[in-house]
């Protein structure tokens, strides 16, 4: 039973992640031989001002268009 823990900024929409949640599974059980209906995916959204790269946030790297 895997569980899969996935963090991202805010942004994608609900379908988005919908879509993103369908596709991990299913790779889930084309690549580990994991069973779909055990599959468990979590989307955890992280605000871009607690979120860092390299000792900047990520509201801070997106401001100055990195």
């Amino acid at each position: 039973m895997p569980f899969i823990n996935i963090k991202m900024t805010p942004g994608p929409t609900a379908e988005q992640k919908a879509r993103f949640i369908a596709e991990v599974t299913k790779l889930a059980a084309e690549v580990l031989g994991k069973n779909t209906a055990t599959t468990h995916v979590v989307i955890e959204e992280v605000p871009a001002d607690s979120w860092g790269i390299a000792g900047e946030t990520v509201a801070a790297r997106k401001k100055r268009g990195a």
